[in-house]
């Protein structure tokens, strides 16, 4: 983990309310799962710093020279993001959190994905697709609102990896929910493991599901963090092994096994 002052390399919006930006960092190793903490103004009303998932590293002649974020506009810090332009600096405290176990990684893999919680899987992806991991018994879920709210649809077909859409209203893809195909191609056949993020239901309706046919799951969690080093204990989750303990999404996540932690 580094403080550093990162030069602003695109901040593209690429959809109603939604933002890619990029950014120079120093060569500090960051897996698939970690996050960063982003100053995004010295005014009195964003004191804190806000956390954004790494979506991508920047590589330039295969080397890793940048992050990527993506992000959403959804109050006063992230539309003041929004604002900043190629070249402006940013200060940014990271990568923090643990990231993806892959240490065996193995045979096919579910991916799932909802809303903005897109962006740590398309790291975990584009990362196992750099290692040279066969994808192509593996399946992507994307699931969003409305097809507005599908991204990444190019990364993940660039990648050759077989993708499947859903969507609430019905815009693109299936209309329902996304758990829905991932308990339907769970009945046909069981993958190695399963890797998501997404909103809170998302993932709870997906414990139901790997917890039914006893498939590995792990998660990562969107919560609000204000420091992102496990000093102001504000990014608390309760523990499923122990009722009385909780953990910390910081610290000991943002990337835990579903059967971890109540969700």
């Amino acid at each position: 983990m580094r403080q550093a002052r990162a030069t602003i390399l695109y901040n593209n919006n690429i959809g109603p309310s939604y933002f890619q930006m990029g950014l120079t960092w120093p060569q500090e190793p960051a897996v698939p799962g970690q996050f960063v903490m982003v100053k995004v103004s010295d005014c009195a009303e964003i004191l804190l710093r806000r956390p954004f998932s790494i979506s991508a590293l920047i590589r330039s002649k295969g080397d890793p020279v940048g992050i990527e974020l993506l992000y959403k506009v959804v109050g006063l810090g992230t539309r003041l993001l929004s604002k900043y332009r190629k070249n402006d600096q940013l200060d940014i405290l990271g990568p923090l959190g643990q990231g993806f176990d892959l240490k065996d990684f193995s045979g096919p893999h579910f991916f799932v994905a909802g809303g903005i919680g897109v962006a740590p899987i398309r790291f975990l992806v584009e990362y196992l697709a750099d290692l040279g991991k066969d994808l192509n018994s593996c399946q992507v879920f994307l699931g969003g609102r409305s097809r507005t709210d599908l991204l990444c649809q190019k990364d993940f077909s660039r990648l050759k990896v077989p993708l499947i859409i859903a969507t609430n209203d019905g815009s693109d893809g299936d209309q329902c929910l996304i758990t829905h195909p991932v308990a339907l191609a769970l009945q046909r056949s069981r993958p190695t493991g399963i890797f998501a993020c997404g909103p809170g239901p998302m993932l709870s309706c997906l414990a139901g599901i790997v917890q039914k046919y006893q498939v590995p799951c792990q998660v990562s969690i969107e919560t609000m963090m204000a420091c992102g080093m496990g000093a102001c204990l504000g990014c608390a989750v309760e523990s499923a092994e122990n009722s009385n303990r909780f953990l910390h999404a910081c610290l000991d996540g943002p990337v835990f096994n579903i059967n971890q932690i109540m969700l």
